[in-house]
This record gives structure tokens, C-alpha cells and sequence, in this order.
């Protein structure tokens, strides 16, 4: 089943006289549990394509459906509400709220947009933690932890909404080689016990490497797509 399926999706941005047309008229579908990743150079339109399938910027021209809703027809607000619904995010920069500690961190988008009881809130933001390898750092604040346990977090706050499509824009841009595997492991671990879909913006050879299928952006155009050899979804 498809779960993200755009047409003839254009995303035109204008500065004074200067128009830039970021993304061109691309067509693609995503299936449902899949591992998904769009590369290119910097400029190509990949993280603008990351933010109008996030709902973070509506598209100028064309169609975009995810999760069976049309996000082109919602306003403002019923974005931001199905964003915090069905949506995770996993930045490079980890994005996580310093004044928190990490178990408020995961517990923050349950608090912002769902209204769940403390008991069943607490449940869910421990059970996150222990999958991503977090149970024991609960307590302590981002200062406190690594860049690759930050990244960890991150990816336990993603997914605490029991957000159906995760994307991430360079998730392992600030770690290390050892650390980058680790993190891109445990997505895979969490799409296959949620059945989440992991779309990435990434110029990283080892996020390309696992993912099943590989769009090529230029320049705003959709070059190409192909299997990866990432796993079995293809």
C-alpha cells in the first residue's frame, strides 16, 4: 500500500524578480514499511521534498498525498495537527531541547498534540527509550550524552506518536562512521517492529547502501529510482 504518492509536484520559490524553481514536476510512490532514500548534490531539492511531504511547506503546483489524506487542502493549522499525528522527524542536528531532559524530550510531542493520561504517556516515552537502548539515561539532559545516545533519543521521539512515516534529513551527518551504522541498525530494528517508513535526504554512502529504493534528485528534476540493497521491501 502506498503511503506517500506525489504527482507532477512542483515547489517554486520567489525573491523579488528572482524565481527559483526548486522542485520540478516529480512523480513517485512510497510504499508503506519501507526504507527510502533521496540523494543528489546540495541544491538538488531534497530537503525541500522532505518539508512538503512533512507539511512543513505546501507545494506551489501538483498533487501530494500521505496516508491517504491530500495535504495540499490543508490549511495551517490541520497541518501542523496531522504532522503531530502521522509524522516523526530525525534532524543532523538532533533537535532536542536542552532545558529537557531526555525522557521529557520523548514525552514532548505526546504533550503537544495528543492528549494521553500521564500513566499511558509514561508507558509509551519507556518503552521508546528501551527499544532505541535508552532505559537507564532517562534522567539526564542533552549536554549530558553523546551525539550518537542524542541521535537515539531522536529517534524515540520520532516515533512516540506511533508516527506511520518518519523523514530524516541527514541523520547521520554529525556521527561517526561506527556510531552512523548503529543509528541506521536501529531505524531498520524500528521499521520492522512498527512497520514505520524512513524516508531520508542523505549524501551518506552508508544510508544509501540500506536503503531499498534510491531516488536521484538534479536540480529539482527526478533523474532516477532504483532498488537498493537494502532489505525486503523492494
Amino acid at each position: 500500500m502506498s503511503l506517500v504518492v506525489a504527482k507532477k509536484l512542483k515547489k517554486t520559490y520567489i525573491a523579488g524578480d528572482i524565481t527559483v524553481n526548486a522542485i520540478q514536476g516529480v512523480d513517485f510512490s512510497i510504499e508503506s514499511a519501507s526504507f527510502v532514500s533521496f540523494v543528489g548534490p546540495s541544491g538538488s531539492g531534497k530537503s525541500t521534498l522532505l518539508n512538503m511531504i512533512g507539511c512543513l511547506d505546501p507545494p506551489t503546483e501538483g498533487a501530494l498525498q500521505v496516508a491517504d489524506s491530500d495535504i495540499t487542502r490543508l490549511d495551517r493549522r490541520e497541518a501542523a495537527r496531522f504532522r503531530g499525528e502521522n509524522i516523526g522527524f530525525v534532524f543532523q542536528d538532533f533537535n532536542l531541547i536542552p532545558v529537557l531532559t531526555v525522557f521529557e524530550n520523548v514525552e514532548y510531542p505526546l504533550q503537544m498534540v495528543q492528549n494521553w493520561p500521564a500513566s499511558k504517556r509514561r508507558k509509551r516515552v519507556q518503552d521508546l527509550l528501551g527499544a532505541v537502548g535508552m532505559a537507564d539515561q532517562g534522567n539526564k539532559y542533552p549536554s549530558q550524552i553523546s551525539g550518537g545516545q542524542k541521535q537515539r533519543v531522536a529517534v524515540a521521539r520520532a516515533l512516540v506518536t506511533n508516527a506511520k512515516l518518519v523523514l530524516a534529513d541527514e541523520p547521520t551527518a554529525n556521527l561517526d562512521r561506527t556510531t552512523a551504522t548503529r543509528i541506521i541498525d536501529l531505524m531498520k530494528n524500528m521499521r520492522d517492529e512498527f512497520g514505520t517508513t524512513f524516508i531520508f535526504s542523505t549524501h551518506d554512502p552508508k544510508v544509501v547502501k540500506n536503503a531499498e529504493i534510491i531516488y536521484t534528485l538534479e536540480d529539482g528534476r527526478l533523474k532516477e529510482s532504483r532498488s537498493g540493497n537494502g532489505g525486503h521491501h523492494v
